[in-house]
Parts: C-alpha cells; sequence; structure tokens
C-alpha cells in the first residue's frame, strides 16, 4: 500500500529560501478560516486571516512585501474577491492569488483571469488537496495544473496558467 503524505519541504534548506511562505487567507466563513489556520500552521506555513476583502486590502496595502500568497473566497461582505484582486495587483504585491468559489460564471472565471489570478479552486477545498496544491506552488514556484482524471493537481511545466472551475 501506497502512502499519499504530503509534507512541506525545509526551507530552511531550500536555496534562496529564509522562511516559510506567508499567506493570506480572506473568507468571511470563520469556520473555515479557523481550520485552514489549523491545517497550513501545521503543515509550517504562517497564515493570517481576515473576513473580508477590505480587511485583505488594508493588510496588502501596510506591508504588500510580506505576503507569498492572497488566498480569497468570492463572495464577502464589504469588498469580494473580485475587488481585493484588481486593488491587490495595484499594488506592489508581487505574491501568487488563489480564488475558492462555490460558484463562478464564465464571465467572472475570465475577469479573474485577467487580473492575474494564479489559480481558482471550487469550494468545498478539502484540506488535502490545498496542501498539494501549495507544496506545489512553493517548491517549483510554477502554476498548478487544475485537477485530471489521471490524479491530483499537477505543475503545468510550461509556466502557464489553468483554471479549475
Amino acid at each position: 500500500m501506497t502512502s499519499s503524505i504530503t509534507t512541506l519541504p525545509d526551507f530552511a534548506t531550500q536555496p534562496g529560501t529564509r522562511r516559510p511562505p506567508h499567506i493570506l487567507y480572506a473568507d468571511d466563513m470563520q469556520q473555515l478560516r479557523e481550520l485552514f489556520t489549523i491545517v497550513l500552521t501545521r503543515e509550517g506555513y504562517t497564515i493570517e486571516t481576515v473576513p473580508d476583502g477590505q480587511d485583505a486590502l488594508e493588510r496588502l496595502q501596510r506591508e504588500p512585501a510580506t505576503f507569498d500568497l492572497l488566498i480569497t473566497d468570492h463572495h464577502m461582505p464589504r469588498l469580494n474577491g473580485l475587488d481585493l484582486v484588481r486593488q491587490a495587483r495595484q499594488l506592489p504585491f508581487t505574491g501568487k492569488i488563489i480564488v475558492f468559489s462555490s460558484e463562478l460564471s464564465q464571465t467572472m472565471t475570465a475577469q479573474y483571469r485577467d487580473n492575474g489570478v494564479d489559480l481558482i479552486l471550487p469550494k468545498p477545498i478539502f484540506p488535502h488537496t490545498l496542501r498539494v496544491i501549495l507544496v506545489q506552488l512553493f517548491t517549483a514556484g510554477g502554476m498548478v495544473a487544475a485537477d485530471t482524471p489521471s490524479g491530483p493537481p499537477r505543475l503545468r511545466p510550461d509556466g502557464g496558467s489553468c483554471w479549475a472551475v
């Protein structure tokens, strides 16, 4: 029997890496923020959570270089995910962006793509799936391909964007 355990790389020994990736996670569902904080902290990531897009934007405005990844829900009060992404891309924030959503139209997906989102994942997001994606994202520094019939998400060798919706 083969084990399917995903482990975070030792960032201290990775060339050019001084610290674990720092993630900003915006979601109005407190239970999801708590769950992913537990899961990702155990994996060695540093994670900050906020309850809406406005709080995330304010955090990015204060320290855009602090974060390696922004994960955002689409439907949130005060500032939705798309408006957050649009404004974040106007900042000197150079991190990657992942969007979680239970529903997005093709038009909305295209708008996210036009604003530099690296990956869109449909809810529900299972912790194991997110762990696999993040390990691939941060160890190879490339884009993550969507789930395929032959297995879990994997990196695209060409670094191109893909959209799982």
